[in-house]
């Protein structure tokens, strides 16, 4: 079971101002993310501040316009900045308040600062140029960069005492990650091709006749784009039927906020099976009243009781 740790009840003004710093960058960079965690008690929104705006900044890195070797360089910088917060040598005072906030919160919680590791090494992917001949090979990056962070907010989260079959929670966790992740690489699939990126399992690319990209408003000639996004859609429908098993494990309020956030990307998955072309005209987002609806849904508890009522299924 993961039980979460109550903060201390006095924070330092230092450790505060590394707080307030992380929540305005998740505020002004995540706007479907701080939907989310805005459902959480103060110490773990900051700590989910903290975590965002660690992963924030070696996302920037990947997808900013340096030269790969320097892109490589800071990640590695970044990760030397991981390690003096496992290994507890970051003051108060530091300069960095991303390494501030996030020693904080590891201390408070028991986050398994791991997954930021495995967050840099996917990075690390993009920036070699990696691409993936099946959905195995997808998963090993979808689980580095989302995976990861599913179960690193679930060390802040904690599960509920008692809570069924809770030894299972890191696996929902990840698999929550990788449903949000999958619908994040189909929404900005023509995004990430002028980019010269392609995720998309080669594949799946070649059954459907779309190997020659997407850099475009339209789908490659002959090709069955449609198919290839229902195809995806249905695959990312299966990641969210299993990961929204971790949802009766948490507490109210941490089960409203991923609730909240996957219901976002679950929102967006239903608008891109009705349009699938949709993405190559134009990033599908979702109105700023729809994303309050799914978080007063997730308080309700509507999507954890749903989860209840169907029976728990052993993979084989």
């Amino acid at each position: 079971m993961i039980r979460t740790v109550e903060p201390p009840p006095h924070t330092s003004a230092p450790v505060l101002a590394a707080y307030s710093y992380c929540e305005a960058v998740t505020g002004q960079q995540a706007r479907n993310f701080a939907y989310g965690i805005r459902l959480l008690p103060t110490s773990k929104r900051r700590a989910m501040s903290a975590l965002y705006a660690f992963s924030r900044r070696v996302d920037d890195i990947g997808d900013g316009a340096l030269a790969g070797d320097v892109k490589a360089a800071r990640l590695e910088d970044t990760r030397a900045m991981l390690t003096r917060v496992r290994e507890g040598s970051v003051a108060e005072d530091d300069t960095d308040p991303v390494a501030v906030a996030l020693a904080h919160a590891a201390e408070t919680f028991p986050i398994p600062l791991s997954g930021l590791d495995e967050l840099i090494d996917g990075v690390l992917m993009d920036v070699r140029g990696e691409t993936y001949e099946t959905w195995d090979d997808l998963k090993v990056y979808c689980r580095c960069v989302a995976g990861a962070i599913g179960r690193l907010s679930l060390g802040v989260f904690g599960t509920e005492p008692g809570a069924r079959a809770a030894e299972r929670a890191p696996e929902y966790a990840d698999t929550l990650g990788l449903a949000l992740q999958l619908t994040n690489i189909l929404r900005d699939v023509r995004e990430d091709a002028e980019d010269g990126r392609t995720y998309l399992p080669a594949d799946d690319l070649a059954k459907f006749g779309c190997s020659a990209g997407f850099k475009g408003p339209k789908p490659p000639e002959g090709a069955d784009f449609a198919g290839l996004v229902h195809f995806e859609v249905r695959r990312a429908r299966a990641l969210f039927a299993e990961g929204y098993r971790l949802l009766p494990m948490l507490d109210r309020r941490s089960g409203a906020c991923v609730a909240a956030m996957a219901g976002i990307y679950r929102r967006l998955l239903d608008r891109i099976e009705r349009d699938p072309e949709a993405v190559l005209r134009g990033r599908v987002s979702l109105p700023g009243r729809e994303k309050a609806y799914v978080a007063v849904r997730g308080l309700s508890g509507l999507d954890a009781r749903h989860v209840t009522r169907r029976p728990v299924r052993r993979r084989a």
